[in-house]
């Protein structure tokens, strides 16, 4: 097995985070880019959020996954480089190389953890594939090792919700010049209840998760943030078809970070993450102006989630 190691240089990130959290936190309505949820913390949770009862999205993307999995393996082609974004734990990824049998495999994650962890455990269930992980942040142009072979990005989880559509489409469009052929899990359109359990569950899970941000920011950039003042508080927006996370000062209070200081009404929050849900002919909208057509769309039985094949028509 041939591995190689791609860095996004870890201090431009450090400092790239340090300036989202500045700029984020100046605004008028605070915000911070929930890609920063995902250091080693916060990866340990969401994996654990990935296996609650409440939250369907893993278990109903594994089950269509799996059930169309031939079907899948035939849209994508047998010994393509295989492009993940967002690579994560990797249990998906692992179903997809069994049917695939790339000729290399590209994992791509913001966390260096759960990067290193999820190419170790793969290194070790498939000794001769080739594995070039790469650290970056996937919304921005990356030096990704691409291959002269049919390439394919794979984009499970959802993720593509956390952009607004109008970063989504800037995300596909760039994707186009990557690979001519995309796999996209999208998270469907579906009773409010269901998706208000999802993101506030019962154990308090995704209550730490978000939480874990200002830990984070704590460890990471030396902010003061005192966690017991804040609570989680996430909620379905209708108008705008989208799951809202947000951080709630529990008092007015202030945070230092550096030589920046920041205040918080009693009550006032701090917008952490967008997660979009779609109907299936929305999201194919979004890709075609993108450039691409949806070539295919698989569902699972309870019409809970969506993984979409694109295509553009050509090989980059």
């Amino acid at each position: 097995m041939a591995r190689e190691r791609r860095d996004d240089r870890p201090l431009e990130l450090a400092a790239r985070f340090r300036d989202d959290v500045v700029a984020g936190l100046s605004l008028p309505q605070k915000s911070l880019p929930p890609k920063y949820f995902y250091d080693a913390a916060g990866s340990r949770l969401f994996a654990r959020i990935c296996r609650l009862p409440e939250y369907y999205l893993t278990r109903a993307e594994l089950a269509l996954t799996r059930r169309h999995l031939a079907s899948i393996a035939r849209f994508a082609g047998r010994g393509c480089q295989l492009i993940e974004y967002g690579s994560g734990e990797g249990v998906k990824s692992r179903l997809l190389i069994r049917a695939l049998r790339p000729a290399a495999y590209v994992p791509i994650d913001i966390s260096q953890d759960a990067l290193d962890a999820a190419a170790r455990r793969l290194a070790r269930e498939f000794p001769h594939l080739r594995i070039n992980p790469v650290v970056g942040d996937f919304s921005r142009p990356l030096n990704i090792p691409l291959l002269k072979k049919p390439r394919v990005v794979y984009f499970p989880g959802s993720t593509i919700g956390n952009l607004t559509p109008e970063e989504a489409h800037g995300f596909l469009s760039m994707s186009r010049g990557v690979a001519a052929r995309m796999l996209v899990g999208v998270d469907l359109k579906k009773d409010p209840a269901l998706l208000h359990a999802a993101y506030n569950d019962a154990a308090g899970v995704t209550a730490a998760f978000n939480l874990n941000l200002l830990a984070r920011i704590n460890r990471e950039l030396g902010a003061d943030f005192d966690l017991r003042r804040w609570r989680h508080y996430a909620f379905y927006n209708a108008a705008l078809g989208r799951i809202e996370m947000h951080l709630v000062s529990m008092r007015a209070q202030k945070a230092a970070l550096g030589e920046h200081r920041f205040g918080f009404a009693a009550g006032e929050t701090i917008h952490t993450e967008n997660s979009y849900k779609y109907s299936l002919d929305g999201f194919r909208e979004l890709a075609a102006r993108a450039g691409f057509r949806s070539a295919k769309a698989w569902t699972g039985r309870r019409g809970l989630f969506a993984l979409h094949g694109l295509s553009s028509g050509t090989e980059p």
